[in-house]
């Protein structure tokens, strides 16, 4: 039991969040690497959970290259997005390829270099917004959704 204002108080329940990281890698050529991802078929980043024992850029440098062959330099956080209805929370970093051949994993069935105009029709709103935040460069920003759609900041 817990006191506020010297009333009695119920304890919440500790939130449990999930911190997951992705990469945004920019080619000169201003393409975006993307992922078809294998379990649900849409096109998004390639990322995933980042592990208790590494730093998010090294996260992030491990996921980009399983998922898709490339191995990257990791620039700068772009983004901070959670998922409110899940509980994830998504660090952005935009990265530039150093090496590395295109491949699909166990994780990806297609790894595409997209233009932002591509980007925007393939990916929804909340995957595609990640990477177009990452190319205005007035990051890091800040946003919720929900799985689906935007949260309005309020």
């Amino acid at each position: 039991m817990l006191l506020y204002m010297g009333q009695p108080q119920e304890a919440a329940p500790t939130p449990l969040h999930s911190v997951s990281v992705a990469g945004v890698v920019v080619r000169e050529d201003g393409r975006l690497l993307a992922i078809r991802r294998a379990d649900n078929g849409t096109w998004e980043l390639p990322g995933g959970i980042l592990e208790l024992s590494e730093t998010p850029k090294a996260g992030v440098a491990r996921e980009v290259w399983e998922e898709t062959g490339i191995h990257v330099k990791v620039d700068r956080l772009t983004g901070v997005y959670k998922n409110t209805a899940r509980g994830i929370v998504a660090l952005v970093f935009r990265c530039k390829p150093s090496g590395g051949t295109e491949r699909t994993s166990s994780e990806s069935t297609a790894v595409s270099w997209l233009t932002p105009d591509e980007v925007s029709e393939r990916m929804v709103e909340v995957y595609a917004v990640r990477l177009l935040d990452a190319l205005d460069g007035n990051g890091p920003h800040v946003r919720s959704h929900d799985g689906k759609q935007l949260i309005s900041a309020g």
